[in-house]
């Protein structure tokens, strides 16, 4: 007769009340536990007076979030100099007049903005398991999975009007420009690689000569339009979509990226070389989450106040 090997009830009941534990702190008390990074770039021209730029990613605002609207109204005392905005806003149809009481202090300064597919498309439940066998087929997004059918579409139009309105440069695959008292700035912008919709191509040339500096801005840090902007010899690119990881292990960081970029780059300040040059990448960790999976674990939501300071001459 087989013998039975049983977990006593005591231990069984520990996981389950640790994995019950886990679940609260990550839902209730990570997952609204707002942070500001601070970070300092050397990436200016020798001379030139520091900038200050807030970038604020994947809000995935949700309707009746009231700490994270208040959160993202207080950034306004940080009196940025300008502000980039890397997509993602919604993950509510219904929330975008509360994504832009949220915002509306912050578009009080100049900023930019690209689109995410979440800006598009309403979000829809998926198991998380899938990120890890989809990071080991190496299938992202619609980059190697079927075109979703049946999406939400978001009603991102008055997103963009409102931004529009309030003199944020619109970088849907184009360039734009910031004058600012202290500097002249242009940005290259692309619409969101995750989905492809981005167009190089139409963009492509390398920064602006005639600006004081010019940086490049994305929603999703996948290695091809990385290594396009770094080819063309961009000092700064920033970046979204990541989530951090989102549930990341203690003492050792993410497990998946959801886009081919690597999990050691997967939020904060790193570099990208391609074409013999090497550019400045920073990924926000963002400050929300999908709807259906409103979790965060060992990676807090977060915007990021960036410093850029004048490269040693």
């Amino acid at each position: 007769m087989r013998a039975r090997y049983r977990l006593p009830l005591t231990v069984t009941a520990g996981v389950a009340a640790t994995a019950a534990a886990g679940l609260v702190y990550a839902a209730g008390f990570e997952a609204r536990s707002f942070r500001l990074r601070r970070v300092t770039v050397p990436v200016l021209p020798p001379g030139m007076d520091d900038l200050r730029v807030l970038q604020v990613s994947d809000i995935h605002m949700v309707c009746g979030q009231r700490k994270k609207r208040a959160w993202l109204q207080r950034l306004a005392g940080l009196r940025p100099d300008f502000v980039v905005n890397t997509g993602d806003n919604l993950s509510d149809t219904e929330a975008v007049p509360e994504l832009l009481d949220a915002l509306g202090p912050l578009m009080d300064f100049p900023g930019v903005y690209v689109f995410g597919s979440n800006d598009y498309y309403g979000p829809r439940f998926r198991n998380p398991g899938r990120y890890l066998v989809e990071k080991v087929q190496g299938r992202h997004g619609l980059n190697g999975n079927a075109p979703v059918v049946g999406a939400v579409h978001n009603p991102w139009e008055g997103i963009k009007d409102a931004f529009d309105a309030a003199g944020w440069v619109d970088l849907t695959n184009t360039r734009g420009r910031l004058k600012l008292p202290q500097a002249d700035l242009a940005f290259t912008g692309l619409d969101d690689p995750h989905i492809k919709r981005d167009r190089y191509e139409r963009v492509a040339g390398g920064p602006d000569a005639s600006a004081d500096f010019s940086l490049g801005v994305v929603h999703a840090p996948y290695l091809r339009v990385l290594d396009a902007f770094a080819a063309d010899g961009y000092e700064l690119l920033l970046a979204g979509h990541t989530h951090g990881g989102q549930l990341c292990v203690p003492f050792y960081g993410a497990l998946v990226t959801n886009c081919d970029i690597d999990p050691g780059r997967v939020k904060g300040l790193s570099t990208h070389t391609a074409g013999g040059h090497t550019s400045y990448l920073h990924v926000s960790a963002g400050c929300g989450t999908n709807r259906y999976t409103p979790v965060r674990f060992a990676c807090p939501p977060e915007a990021t106040l960036l410093t850029l300071t004048a490269r040693p001459a």
